[in-house]
């Protein structure tokens, strides 16, 4: 058993981080970006008068200079694609991109003269993709490791151990697209079919001898197809369910195609969504009895473990990887008669080759109690955070109340189950959740530009947390009240410092980058199954959620953002997993339910899921994910504007400055001469007061991008990202912010002393859920009949009964997810510190506390 987590709490605000954090950098040093910008030659440039023509001596000598550093410049980069790392590092990336881009710009002998059109091309793609692999927090493959730290409150400032070499670990995964192209290969074989088990569709519900779909009447069932459809579970053979029902396996398959032809049930080889596809497809073949049937279709999942297992002892062999990455696609192609690269597109999720790899970091890093301390402004921001998803979870709630009751007023008994509701509030959790959440945020807003009073055209505002609290109290201050995944936030904390020394000296700032709000991020696949001691996390999620708690199967992927990757995996054996449209989950798995057997009640005035063995949710639970891709990266506390400052408050910088600029006034881009362009480029850059360092958001670009004003290859990169989004839309703004913290502000070394680019990922977990009693409830408080939704706790005649995964642990505990009775009131809490009631239940004025959320500590 895991040794229970240090806890870490925050100065002010009821908020405390996990011991454990992610130390987020990419896999090249950060200096790398700086040889690129030629020394003396922004100087040189900056001569000139901004908007004039240069010409003349000095023009001449200027622009020999520039030909002489572009050369230069050009070898650098020849350079750095020549090594065999980032040579590897594209492979895993785009192995075309080896062949069509950086093997004929290797083959290229820059000259001056020969610095055409396509050569510069080859060289802004080397360029752009080193300023990823050098100053982007990305995590992804070894240019972009998972690295880990933890909190140590005896110690004081920041600890480095730079380990040994640069990677601890290194994985190699099968994308999931990729293993179910061979699942729907072998289940062309009839006789493979035959050892699948048929299962129901999520959302077909079967009711007094009919099935019932939502927005259909209630369709009547022959009395075997009734009683096939009933043993359709995703665990049963066609042959099992015959001998089940007592029919012949000839009249059981005819009813599984029966039911198939009316789409209620699902007949085919599916491969559960997991960290290891290629391990649940195993498990499925291996279950087949028949050694000629099985044999063959191991063998085929064979072949592709050997060419995973050889990419993985590829290592950063540039050329050892790219032949068994070409090696593994071709057995790919040939077994699965499919792409074994999707292409690029709005439609495609991430992920595109067959594997992928992860990696761990050797670095890990140590915080103590005086950098703890310095993370008041941190507590404030998450308040405010906190604040956002409450208004949002209050919206939907309001939303979904009027769909409930009218599938309830057409329900025949008034039964209204999850799958109905579902599908009648697509696309979830509503049709105008966006129009809700676009709200909440510009109320958000506001409310920070009352509390900061930025004075107009400033460029630096410094503000003192003792001179905030009191107004972020009175704007935001209140128990947490959204739904249960909404005690987490995950916030992004740079430390901008020239080395660890610095930091010990107190010769520091820090930076609160993206705050990703209702969302444990940490729980995601890449990140846990790069940690050494995945229980030390299961540890820390047991510890926010003491009881069971409702999981929504989630795709497999999504357009753009989604993949294996991205998955949670901190699901714990108690928890239930329930299937809405899409059946991701292993039909094996305990606690697995579907959302046709969930029904939505009323209980005391808050819609609740109850589930088929009783256990009793927040409805919001299984709107968890989605309500978060909503919200997840919404919080801001910067006004609208051409220009923003930079706002510190104590030595945290909360807000980088930022420009929003029309590229209509970008007509450097424009420039065909690359030394004009240059040179107007920083002119235009000099008027605006930008700093040497940026970073650019365009919406024609996937991503935000570096740019150096001193390196003309970047300044290159930025006016062909202008020219192609004035070609888009000639009215349209890039977004310019300050790069904090800069290449040279970069603290995390590994065992050769290079430094890199970090910043730190924590887990913050709301305290506070629960703590507020809702008006006018106190007499419905003391009803014997309370409930703890999600806690997998239920009353019933007046005795509190707590689920029997409570039990496993060795005893019940009066406190651990049991919600107790507080003050004599009657009142479930979550946990035992708050004798109170969520304010989930205030719309109805209930004694209900939220969806699986008892904690310890009185968190949510």
């Amino acid at each position: 058993m895991p040794d229970m987590p240090e806890t870490v709490h925050l100065p002010v605000g009821g908020w405390r981080l996990w011991e454990h954090f992610a130390l987020r950098g990419p896999g090249f040093p950060a200096g790398g970006v700086l040889r690129l910008a030629p020394p003396g030659l922004a100087r040189a440039a900056d001569g000139f008068a901004a908007g004039g023509d240069p010409a003349g001596p000095e023009w001449e000598a200027f622009t020999g200079e520039f030909d002489e550093a572009a050369v230069r410049t050009a070898r650098l980069l020849q350079e750095i694609a020549g090594s065999p790392r980032f040579r590897a590092a594209v492979a895993w990336q785009n192995p075309a991109v080896l062949r069509t881009g950086v093997a004929p710009f290797l083959a290229w002998t820059p000259t001056a003269a020969g610095r055409t059109s396509m050569p510069r091309q080859r060289e802004e793609l080397v360029a752009h993709y080193w300023q990823r692999f050098c100053v982007k927090n990305d995590t992804i493959g070894f240019f972009g490791p998972v690295g880990w730290g933890r909190w140590d409150l005896r110690r004081e400032g920041v600890a480095v151990d730079p380990g040994s070499g640069f990677l601890a670990d290194s994985r190699v995964y099968f994308s999931s697209w990729a293993v179910d192209a061979l699942a729907r290969t072998l289940d062309a074989d009839p006789a493979l079919r035959a050892w699948i088990p048929p299962r129901r569709v999520p959302f077909v519900r079967i009711e007094d001898g009919a099935v019932r779909v939502p927005g259909r009447r209630p369709q009547p069932v022959a009395g075997a197809d009734l009683a096939v459809l009933r043993l359709c579970d995703g665990t049963r053979t066609v042959a099992e369910i015959a001998g089940a029902a007592g029919l012949s396996e000839a009249e059981a398959e005819r009813s599984v195609r029966a039911l198939v032809a009316g789409r209620w049930v699902h007949w085919r080889l599916e491969v559960p969504s997991g960290t290891y596809p290629e391990a649940g497809l195993r498990a499925i073949l291996e279950r087949i009895g028949d050694p000629a049937v099985r044999e063959p279709a191991l063998e085929r999942l064979a072949v592709l473990e050997r060419g995973r297992d050889a990419v993985g002892a590829a290592g950063t062999d540039d050329a050892a990887l790219t032949a068994a990455l070409g090696a593994l696609e071709a057995d790919f192609a040939a077994l699965t008669a499919t792409e074994a690269q999707r292409a690029k597109g709005a439609r495609t999720a991430p992920c595109r080759g067959v594997v992928y790899a992860d990696c761990r970091r050797s670095a890990t890093a140590v915080l103590g109690r005086e950098l703890l301390g310095e993370l008041t402004p941190l507590a404030l921001c998450l308040t405010a955070a906190r604040w956002m998803t409450n208004r949002v979870a209050e919206r939907i709630r309001g939303r979904l109340r009027p769909l409930w009751e009218r599938l309830a007023a057409e329900a025949d008994g008034g039964r209204v189950d999850l799958a109905s509701l579902w599908l009648a509030c697509l696309p979830s959790p509503h049709p105008r959740a966006e129009e809700d959440v676009a709200a909440v945020q510009a109320e958000l807003r506001a409310k920070w530009a009352r509390i900061l009073e930025v004075p107009e055209g400033a460029r630096r505002v410094r503000l003192s947390s003792r001179d905030l609290a009191d107004r972020v109290r009175e704007e935001f201050d209140e128990p947490g009240a959204g739904w249960s995944l909404a005690r987490y936030f995950s916030p992004d904390v740079l430390v901008l410092a020239e080395d660890a020394d610095a930091v010990a000296r107190g010769d520091y700032e820090l930076l609160l980058g993206e705050m990703h709000c209702a969302l444990n991020t940490m729980g995601a696949s890449l990140f846990v199954h790069q940690h050494a001691d995945r229980g030390a996390l299961v540890a820390e999620t047991s510890r926010d959620f003491p009881g069971p708690r409702l999981l929504p199967m989630l795709p497999k992927e999504l357009p753009l953002k989604w993949s294996t990757r991205s998955r949670p995996s901190l699901e714990r054996p108690e928890d239930y997993h329930v299937a809405l449209v899409d059946h991701t989950g292993d039909p094996l798995r305990q606690r697995t339910v579907l959302a046709a057997d969930v029904a939505v009640e009323d209980r005391g005035g808050a819609l609740v899921a109850v589930l088929p063995d009783g256990a009793v949710f927040d409805l919001l639970d299984v709107y968890a994910n989605t309500l978060t891709q909503r919200v997840m990266d919404r919080f801001t506390l910067r006004p609208e504007g051409d220009h923003t400052p930079r706002v510190s408050i104590d030595r945290m910088v909360v807000a980088r400055e930022t420009w929003t600029l029309p590229v209509a006034e970008m007509g450097f881009s424009g420039e065909k001469s690359e030394a004009r362009r240059f040179v107007r480029a920083r002119a235009w850059a000099r008027e605006r007061d930008l700093p040497r360092f940026v970073f650019v958001v365009s919406p024609t670009e996937p991503r935000p991008f570096y740019v150096d004003f001193d390196s003309p290859v970047y300044v290159n990169i930025f006016a062909k990202a202008a020219r192609r989004l004035a070609r888009h839309d000639a009215g349209a703004r890039l977004v310019v912010s300050e790069m904090l913290p800069t290449p040279e502000q970069a603290w995390l070394t590994d065992d050769e002393g290079r430094t890199y680019t970090s910043e730190l990922r924590f887990v913050a977990v709301d305290q506070t859920a629960g703590a507020g009693e809702p008006a006018g409830a106190p007499e419905q408080a003391a009803d014997a009949r309370a409930l703890a939704v999600g806690a997998g706790v239920r009353a019933d005649a007046g005795a509190l009964a707590v689920d029997a995964v409570g039990r496993a642990g060795g005893g019940v505990g009066p406190a651990v997810g049991a919600g107790v009775r507080a003050g004599g009131a009657g009142v479930l809490t979550r946990g035992a510190r708050v004798p109170a009631v969520d304010a989930v239940g205030r719309a109805g004025g209930a004694a209900v506390a939220t969806a699986g959320a008892a904690r310890s500590e009185g968190g949510r």
